[in-house]
């Protein structure tokens, strides 16, 4: 059972659930789960019977639940459903999935508002750990095949690496290509094996702009995109509360940890970047708080890899260490400053947690077990 199943349960009874996030990521076994303990039927938009029935809204009176996947693929389902739910809810639980952000694909006039919840799926991590895997063998199958459950499940990296080549294909060839007007996709794939290097680091888009002799403005629309499918996405610099803080590019992080194509110190910086990212989305959608990711830097060069806002308030500020387990002279620097709730530094290889004033050094397969939940 998922992390979020309760929470879908739940919401289920009192209106739409939209549940989005990555390709492959569980969306549609989750859904599915549900049909076990409930009468229904599921629906997917990418199955040519399926979308005929759809249309045609062929299903019983006695259905329970209705799952439509992949219907944001249907130029008009926002007015769609909307008719639909507005004259059969008294009938029926309606459960939409799909593989891109519901909250940006909704087409058509009349808004949706109050009638859905929304939620985020995101891969598997060390708070979803199966029981019979250690916290070394599970933070080992993050660290090479990534997340995802095939993959991850799998613990095969030869095959991971063939199916990862699948979900690109599908994801940047069909994908893209039925909800975008991108005619120039080998540029695009090319821009997204130039980023799945740069992880960690600024984005300077001019500069990719001339390497990809396409215009800045094209990958900028490019990076949003590949944020809107889920492929990857950005962390901005934070601002508001930092003394001479500079307006830096954003940084580019993947939701497939084994996406990143670097050292070991990089592809563990993404993987806690999807760890914080995972909980944020949970709080965001669970809590109603408004839960943001972003990094620090000033113009004396102190930088801090990751800080997470509540509300547009800075709550932790996270620094990420491979080995060294020396505090962070910034951050030390910032947490004095800006007094967040936690200030941590998280560490791949640590030989013995420590505290040292308000600042913690915690090991990352403890800190990155921790529970889905707010603190306080």
């Amino acid at each position: 059972m998922r992390y979020l199943t309760p929470f879908l349960k739940n919401d289920l009874c009192k209106k739409m659930v939209f549940l989005d996030g990555p390709h492959q990521s569980g969306k549609t076994t989750l859904s599915q789960y549900f049909l076990k303990t409930e009468k229904g039927h599921y629906f997917n938009w990418d199955l040519d019977e399926d979308r005929q029935d759809v249309l045609k809204k062929k299903w019983s009176r006695s259905d329970t639940l209705l799952i439509f996947d992949e219907l944001h693929k249907y130029p008009k389902w926002k007015n769609w459903i909307k008719g639909i739910y507005d004259t059969q809810k008294l009938e029926h639980q309606f459960l939409i999935t799909g593989s891109a952000r519901l909250d940006v694909y909704r087409r058509g006039g009349d808004s949706l508002l109050g009638r859905y919840h929304h939620w985020r799926l995101h891969p598997f991590d060390l708070t979803e750990r199966p029981a019979k895997m250690t916290h070394e063998e599970c933070f080992k199958r993050l660290m090479t095949v990534g997340g995802f459950p095939e993959p991850f499940f799998d613990g095969d990296e030869t095959s991971a690496r063939r199916w990862r080549k699948e979900r690109f294909d599908r994801i940047i060839k069909d994908d893209i290509r039925d909800l975008e007007s991108i005619r120039n996709i080998q540029s695009l794939s090319l821009f997204v094996d130039l980023l799945r290097t740069r992880v960690g680091s600024p984005i300077v888009l001019s500069n990719m702009a001339e390497d990809l002799q396409v215009s800045q403005k094209t990958l900028k629309i490019w990076l949003e995109v590949l944020e809107k499918m889920y492929l990857l996405f950005v962390v901005r610099p934070y601002t508001a509360q930092v003394p001479r803080a500079i307006q830096k590019p954003p940084k580019v992080y993947f939701f497939d940890n084994a996406d990143v194509i670097g050292d070991e110190g990089a592809r563990f910086e993404n993987l806690v970047a999807t760890h914080l990212l995972k909980r944020n989305h949970f709080l965001e959608d669970s809590t109603g708080y408004r839960f943001e990711l972003h990094y620090l830097r000033d113009k004396e060069g102190r930088e801090i890899d990751f800080a997470i806002t509540r509300d547009k308030k800075i709550t932790s500020l996270i620094e990420v260490k491979l080995s060294d387990d020396t505090v962070s002279k910034s951050l030390t620097y910032y947490s004095e400053r800006l007094k967040p709730e936690k200030s941590l530094q998280i560490v791949a290889h640590l030989k013995r947690p420590y505290s040292k004033g308000n600042l913690e050094v915690v090991c990352a397969t403890s800190e990155l077990s921790r529970p889905l939940v707010l603190d306080n």
